[in-house]
């Protein structure tokens, strides 16, 4: 009888173990696929720590702790945002203990369980990556620990009287992802400036004085506010990139973190960014270029990445991997304090400044810079401002975009290039799918949604060439505002295909009303259905020469209307109640919304497939009209 409980013990240690096996095999091959991480059968004292890294929610000091038990650590490389981890341990039979004893150990990491799987890799110089990203804050940036006392920041908060609405002292607004209170002059998100007319009449709190004194005296600014907003961060809410009016407010701004700390994301118009980390009770100064130029910004999430020690980077946070961790969220207070501007601004900036912006429409690129510049004011800004409210609009797949991410082979490799929120990314869960976005919100929003996804331009994807099986690109070559643009993106997404793999491309067509057909597009605007096949006397979307050159204005398409041209802006009506309809409503209540404008060029019938085939090496499949988009299937079949 002892000898069969025995053997019955034995067999179910047999099939746990096997279990272990195969799904630490499993781990291992997406780990090559994705990751192009290589583990070895021979024992090392490196071992990749699978579903243990930030991407997981998993912090240094807690996998530190577990890792412990293994034996003596020597380092751990924690790479930003990725779902594993390196540990070095001081020897190879620490090593080859620790892969014995914690290989499938279970950690309890915020209310859930996540299984942990160790594998060897050899201790190559690559293990952990690179370290990139700047340790330099932008310039005229500068963040001052510590700047008020505990006492004081209590003093502060209580200052702040949540209960109270009297508007003819402060006014105070419950919006989407915070809650505001102004104090001395009201901003008005509707127009993000101020009315310089009507001071509120109680001025700054007086728990303020001291403080602002304090700036003044050590030089922070020179002159005192006379407007105060301020904003409460419960945990996940985040504020999207902007850079302050320059009409509204003087050079200095300051920002003083109350509670909580944060990481603030900082991004030059060239691309550069910086994330800085804001402690509670710090002071945040923006002056000349980091005020007028950079936009600033704080992603929605529940946990920050942040540096493990603060002898380097001043609080910057780069992608070091030896000194990363994970901070976790709580209520933030902030309170900003600005000089209201009486005059126009004369700043250095006028790229990026709305007193010296040219008040005409923007023109139709003639070179690649101005291409960039065009795409980067209304396409790239736009989106980072509208991706909350854009994902809430993005949820049903497209049953012909379904159909082909179903007819991918099973374990095959999909780039999703311009994935939005990622809605494509889990419709077939046999295929192994990672997405990418120039939009830093949109990325986010599906590395919360547990896909893997990061931030590029779709012209430059940081991702090895013939390696793919299939690509989509949905609804992003029509941002490209030149033809040269536009083929080059194209050429991008056949870099990436294995030899016989295939890519689907959706651009916006220019004919909604195709085969005697509306479009959803016109269909979902039946109070303008008059209007289709017609230009509306308000702004419209046709073009005119607006110099000897031949440059054409871009004008403003009216929504739910036919195109008369190919290339145009289209509006989106920020609005944060539920009965918003995609690409905006132009009723009463929408025009008490934020307006944004994206840069489109809709496709001609045949210009999508005449552009792949300017293409060496592919073939079209297959090309097609689906509800106001034209399509092609493009099949890779030799790699130049």
């Amino acid at each position: 009888m002892e000898d069969h409980l025995r053997n019955e013990k034995n067999l179910r240690r047999s099939k746990t173990e096997k279990k272990l096996l195969r799904r630490q095999k499993k781990t291992g091959h997406t780990l090559l696929r994705h990751e192009g991480i290589s583990i070895v059968s021979h024992p090392t004292k490196c071992l990749v720590v699978s579903n243990g890294g930030l991407g997981n929610g998993v912090s240094r000091e807690l996998l530190l702790e577990l890792l412990k038990d293994g034996g003596t650590v020597e380092s751990i490389l924690m790479p930003p945002n990725k779902p594993y981890a390196y540990v070095t341990y001081a020897s190879l039979e620490e090593g080859q203990n620790a892969q014995g004893l914690l290989n499938g150990r279970v950690l309890r990491c915020h209310d859930q369980d996540i299984t942990l799987y160790l594998s060897f890799v050899e201790n190559g110089k690559h293990v952990g990556g690179e370290v990139s990203g700047s340790c330099a804050l932008p310039p005229g940036l500068s963040v001052w620990e510590e700047f008020v006392s505990p006492e004081e920041e209590a003093q502060l908060l209580q200052a702040v009287d949540w209960l109270s609405l009297n508007d003819d002292v402060t006014v105070q607004q419950e919006l989407r992802h915070r809650r505001v209170k102004h104090y001395g002059y009201e901003f008005r998100y509707d127009n993000n400036n101020v009315d310089k007319e009507k001071p509120l009449t109680g001025g700054l709190p007086a728990q303020c004085d001291a403080m602002l004194h304090r700036c003044l005296s050590e030089g922070h600014i020179s002159v005192l506010p006379d407007q105060l907003t301020v904003n409460q961060y419960q945990s996940g809410q985040g504020i999207p990139p902007h850079v302050d009016t320059h009409s509204a407010f003087e050079d200095t701004l300051l920002s003083l973190s109350l509670g909580e700390k944060t990481v603030m994301d900082f991004r030059h118009p060239g691309g550069q960014s910086v994330a800085v980390v804001l402690p509670g009770r710090s002071l945040l100064v923006m002056k000349g270029e980091s005020r007028y130029l950079w936009t600033h910004g704080i992603t929605p999430r529940k946990f920050d990445v942040v540096p493990a020690s603060k002898d380097e980077g001043s609080g910057v946070v780069t992608s070091d991997p030896s000194n990363l961790t994970l901070s976790r969220r709580g209520t933030r207070t902030s309170f900003t304090f600005r000089k209201v501007r009486h005059t126009p601004c004369d700043c250095a900036y006028p790229s990026a400044c709305d007193s010296q912006r040219p008040s005409s429409l923007p023109s139709l690129p003639v070179a690649s810079s101005d291409a960039c510049r065009l795409e980067a004011q209304y396409v790239h800004h736009v989106y980072e401002e509208i991706s909350t409210h854009f994902s809430s609009t993005r949820h049903s797949p497209w049953p012909r975009v379904r159909e082909f991410l179903l007819s991918i082979p099973h374990a095959a490799l999909l780039a999703d290039i311009g994935c939005g929120n990622g809605k494509y990314l889990g419709i077939n869960p046999q295929v192994i799918s990672v997405g990418c976005d120039r939009s830093v919100n949109l990325a986010s929003i599906c590395t919360e949604r547990g896909y893997q996804a990061f931030v590029c331009d779709a012209l430059s994807v940081p991702l090895r060439s013939t390696s793919f099986d299939a690509c989509l690109s949905i609804a992003v070559i029509h941002h490209f505002s030149t033809q040269e643009r536009r083929l080059a993106a194209i050429k991008e997404l056949v870099r990436l295909l294995n030899v016989g793999g295939r890519a689907l491309i959706y651009v916006w067509a220019m004919e909604q009303d195709y085969m005697d057909q509306k479009s959803k597009y016109l269909k979902a605007k039946r109070n303008l259905e008059n209007q289709a096949g017609k230009v509306s006397s308000s702004p419209t979307c046709t073009s005119e020469n607006s110099n000897s050159m031949g440059q054409h204005k871009l004008n403003i398409h009216t929504n739910r209307t036919v195109f008369v041209s190919q290339d145009l802006l289209v509006p989106w009506h920020l609005k944060g109640d539920k009965g918003c309809t995609e690409e905006g409503a132009l009723d009463k209540a929408a025009s008490q919304h934020l307006v944004f404008h994206r840069y489109y060029h809709v496709f001609q019938e045949g210009e999508l497939e005449k552009l792949c085939c300017l293409v060496k090496g592919v073939k079209v499949l297959d090309s097609y009209y689906d509800q106001g988009n034209w399509c092609v299937v493009l099949e890779k079949i030799c790699d130049l």
